[in-house]
């Protein structure tokens, strides 16, 4: 069993347990929010509140009913979570359209996702299909990670990019195909929610490029000035 397997949810708890919960979690990561009950209107809660419900149905081998409910919730909030899906603590999606969660899909605690993100499989893999994000990961709006691979603990995908292999604990991975830009940047869970600036190793490589350019041009202006100067001395 996963190590992620251990954060899925409690069945016993009450509606008002998991509130508090949820309004905490979503108080933590969007600064938007100004009062408790605007928890009752985000898309997050009420795609999470059904989830729980179809999950424990699916668990127990009730698969038309678990799906009836996860298909009304994405008619709803835009957001598809699939009932076979394990999900830990402290789980946000943030606004949520276009979110899709694929059956075999196992989520840690305190993960974040933004909308458009897509936990996918490649259509080529039976059994486990989809990726296990690991803890305190977050991915930015419209990523895609296809897969039945680990996204490690503490790593960062940004906006746009498509993950279809394995990353390293502590990473924050760009681009399409999704790479390893930085590693090993351990940070406190949730410590932050910045999109936007991340590594760009394309953009560092062509501000060297620009850099050694203007070097050259320099280097040749000088060198033209220097025969310019040797030609006229020579006449003289």
């Amino acid at each position: 069993m996963s190590k992620y397997d251990s954060g899925n949810e409690d069945k016993h708890k009450s509606f008002f347990a998991r509130y508090r919960e949820e309004f905490n979690v979503i108080k933590e990561r969007d600064p938007a929010i100004k009062s408790k009950w605007e928890v009752l209107l985000y898309p997050s809660f009420k795609a999470m509140m059904k989830y729980r419900k179809a999950h424990r149905l699916y668990l127990k081998g009730h698969y038309f009913r678990a799906r009836k409910i996860s298909q009304k919730a994405a008619r709803k909030t835009g957001i598809e979570i699939h009932p076979g899906a394990t999900i830990g603590k402290g789980f946000f999606i943030d606004h949520g359209t276009g979110v899709v969660i694929g059956e075999t899909t196992i989520i840690g605690d305190n993960v974040t996702l933004y909308q458009g993100v897509t936990l996918g499989g490649t259509g080529k893999e039976c059994g486990k299909r989809h990726p296990t994000i690991g803890d305190n990961v977050m991915i930015s709006v419209g990523a895609k990670v296809l897969g039945s691979f680990t996204v490690g603990d503490n790593s960062k995908i940004g906006a746009g990019s498509v993950v279809i292999e394995e990353v390293p604990p502590n990473c924050t991975v760009v681009g399409v195909p999704g790479r390893i830009v930085k590693q090993d940047n351990v940070r406190v869970p949730r410590e932050t929610m910045d999109q936007v600036n991340l590594p760009d190793p394309v953009s560092d490589d062509i501000n060297v490029l620009k850099h050694e350019n203007s070097e050259l041009v320099s280097r040749v202006i000088e060198l033209e000035n220097k025969f310019k100067e040797f030609t006229k001395n020579s006449k003289g």
